[in-house]
């Protein structure tokens, strides 16, 4: 005698389902079994993800460094670990939170301080998140969904920099993916504690980048608030529940550095208070939206640009901003593909029940994408194109679901639909790729003929595959279908190819080729051509500073656009050198604001001689120039000011408590820098050492002797 299984009508209506029912709706949830070659197709793309994003990684060098003198600092000091502070004496963190610097801190002292060590990290981040988003996709979908959802966001080129550079994206991308995936188990069953487990992981998203991690909430909410099978207020508690997960999951560490005593540990770099709450409301929060960022490099909103009412330094904002000439290359070859997919998802989900999981995917990864599209399109503050590596997973889950859901209908409408998403993946590749007109210029129209021609063959083996005899349609069929892919991965492959060949540094990378009209590249804003020109200063200033140092109302040696790094540094920025590091402009011997310095032999060596001695071998303005001699000598150096040498640490009088306390050997030449109503402290500061000091020079570098007087 068989049982029917309990009606899923009343389990669902039931806020508290009899054990029985829910041991059977665990069951029917249960992912289909493999076929044979799922496992293996998984492994390949595992295998090919960890070799393309390991592979000549060293070439990079320090790559950001500003976060590699702070994963050092961390190596060292169980204090600017927990902190996340610039250097090893502990007067100023980097301007995030430190969630990512662990993961490198324990690397560099696991193994020593390297390239590797700081890079491997991300590198292994960013195969774990493939990992995770094929099985999130393939749990409610298919193995071929979740493949081609894996292969999709592995090849986006922003995606291939992020997981090769250390930046804090490459550990924020891969915890949101997992709180995707611990999003759909929880929805599956109503399960309190995988809702908990998510709230956990966005937290921590939080620490690892603040804001930018709370972006996919709202689908995540969402999407379980209406498909979760358990009743209404349930479902409303266990949301609050998750809220509550999350506040504690970020809370921690906030609260421990709120309560801890300004003297007993490191500035907050950032914020103009020293406190990390405006650091992450301010300059990391809002401030990123309205433009209003105090002690920032500058503010967006000051031109219109198409689609928003932004422009300035940082872009025109606007719907089309995720198209344009800096970030289209970066992220969009699939955005209209995924887009149109998601609206096709959502009319397939028709009038099914509330908890019909093809609508509860298309809401959640939907969700994540046109709420983070969105808030990137308009925000007039700080903004930058490696950003978009946050898009990558919800493009990828959208193109794999929709594109194995419109192919399993089998009806004429769905197979017109599917062909329509290849022919229009196809046109826009072919704009991207004349945006870089020397780059493989044969690629652009192979592209558009293999689409257009894979996109009228959907079609015709859809309707003329009963006609065909013998093993002849699946024939027919896979060559079809391995075209239309082909011919949507080209672009973003060939870029993501360029991209990892290529080593990348400096504070603003960009991955692929040089492209007309972007920020550094020919045409565009910083860089050599019709409308680029020097990157300027908040005041109209493009003056560069003194050897290692900065100019008032400018911007230092090479702080500008995204060119190559040229030795001996270029001021403003240029376009990328073939087989040369790429970069946010080159800093030469004396640094800058985007890229490290490269100090000579004779100054490493002065700077080790008797370290140990003071807290701090040497102190200079800004961030990243401290970063390069505190990184070639492995001993602290005062990052005065913080990144954008903005910020009041220290004061004018700490800094001379410190000098007369003898903990501080060197000052590393240079101005101040104000920056849109930062402090004025590190002009302060330099003003007071060279009235009060006489400076040398050790290969070729100024210097003042703090514990020599005039």
């Amino acid at each position: 005698m068989t049982l029917a299984p309990p009606s899923p009508t009343v389990f669902v209506a039931d806020p508290t389902p009899e054990p029985a029912a829910l041991r059977w709706h665990q069951k029917m949830l249960r992912p289909p079994s493999q076929p044979a070659w799922a496992r293996p197709a998984l492994f390949a793309l595992l295998l090919g993800t960890a070799v393309f994003y390991l592979w000549g990684l060293g070439a990079s060098g320090w790559a950001n460094s500003f976060y590699s003198a702070a994963a050092q600092a961390g190596s060292v000091s169980w204090k600017a670990f927990f902190f996340g502070s610039s250097d090893a004496g502990n007067s100023i963190t980097v301007d995030k939170t430190p969630a990512s610097l662990w993961l490198m801190a324990l690397s560099v002292r696991m193994f020593g301080l390297s390239s590797w060590s700081i890079l491997v990290p991300q590198a292994l981040c960013g195969v774990a998140a493939v990992g995770l988003l094929y099985t999130t996709v393939r749990r409610w979908f298919s193995p071929a969904a979740g493949l081609l959802a894996g292969a999709v966001m592995a090849l986006t080129p922003i995606a291939v920099l992020m997981f090769r550079f250390n930046n804090p994206d490459a550990l924020l991308v891969l915890l949101l993916v997992a709180a995707a995936y611990t999003t759909a188990r929880a929805i599956e069953t109503a399960s309190t504690r995988w809702l908990a487990l998510t709230g956990v992981l966005v937290g921590f998203g939080f620490l690892t980048k603040m804001l930018q991690a709370l972006l996919v909430v709202p689908a995540f909410a969402l999407a379980y608030l209406v498909a979760a099978p358990t009743g209404f207020w349930r479902r409303v508690r266990q949301l609050l529940i998750a809220g509550g997960a999350m506040v504690a999951g970020a809370g921690w560490w906030v609260a421990l550095v709120e309560l801890i005593p300004a003297s007993a540990r490191p500035y907050i770099g950032g914020s103009q208070t020293n406190s990390i709450l405006e650091l992450a409301l301010g300059y990391n929060g809002f401030g990123r939206l309205t433009g209003d960022e105090v002690g920032s490099v500058g503010g967006g909103g000051a031109g219109p640009g198409p689609g928003g009412n932004g422009g300035g330094m940082w872009g025109a904002t606007g719907w089309t901003r995720m198209f344009d000439a800096e970030s289209g290359g970066q992220v969009a070859w699939l955005l209209p593909a995924a887009l149109l997919l998601l609206v096709a998802g959502l009319v397939l989900a028709g009038r099914a029940v509330r908890t019909d999981r093809t609508r509860a995917a298309f809401m959640m990864w939907g969700g994540w994408l046109v709420v983070t599209a969105g808030t990137f399109s308009f925000m007039a503050g700080i903004y930058h194109a490696y950003y978009e590596v946050a898009l990558a997973p919800a493009i990828g889950a959208l193109v794999g679901m929709g594109g194995v859901a419109l192919w399993r209908r089998r009806d004429l409408l769905s197979t017109v639909v599917l062909a329509a998403v290849v022919a229009v993946t196809a046109i826009w590749s072919s704009v991207l790729l004349a945006r870089s007109a020397t780059f493989l210029p044969w690629l652009r129209p192979l592209v558009l003929v293999v689409g257009l021609l894979a996109a009228v063959a959907l079609v015709a083996v859809r309707l003329g595959a009963d006609r065909l005899p013998g093993l002849l349609p699946r024939v027919a069929t896979a060559a079809v279908l391995g075209a239309a892919v082909a011919a949507g991965l080209a672009g973003p492959a060939a870029y993501a190819l360029d991209t990892a060949s290529t080593g990348h540094t400096g504070s603003i990378p960009t991955a692929g080729p040089a492209v007309a009209g972007a920020r550094g590249g020919p045409g565009g804003f910083g860089g050599p051509g019709p409308g680029g020109g020097q990157f300027r200063g908040p005041n109209g200033g493009g003056a560069q500073g003194g050897p290692g140092g900065f100019a008032p109302g400018g911007f230092p040696p090479g702080a500008g656009g995204q060119g190559g790094r040229v030795p001996g540094g270029l001021a403003g920025g240029t376009q990328p050198v073939p087989g040369q590091l790429r970069g946010g402009g080159a800093g030469g011997p004396g640094g800058g604001l985007l890229d490290a310095t490269t100090p000579s032999s004779e100054l490493t060596a002065a700077l080790q001689a008797n370290a140990s001695a003071y807290t701090w071998a040497a102190a200079a303005i800004g961030s990243q120039t401290a970063a390069g001699y505190q990184l070639a000598s492995g001993v602290p150096v005062m990052p005065i000011g913080g990144f954008n040498g903005s910020d009041p640490s220290p004061t004018l009088e700490q800094f001379q408590q410190y000098v007369q306390q003898g903990r501080i050997h060197y000052f590393l030449g240079g101005n101040g820098f104000q920056a849109n109503g930062g402090s004025r402290a590190a002009q302060q500061i330099a003003s007071w050492v060279q009235s009060n000091f006489t400076a040398t020079t050790i290969g070729g570098q100024t210097v003042y002797d703090l514990t020599a007087t005039k």
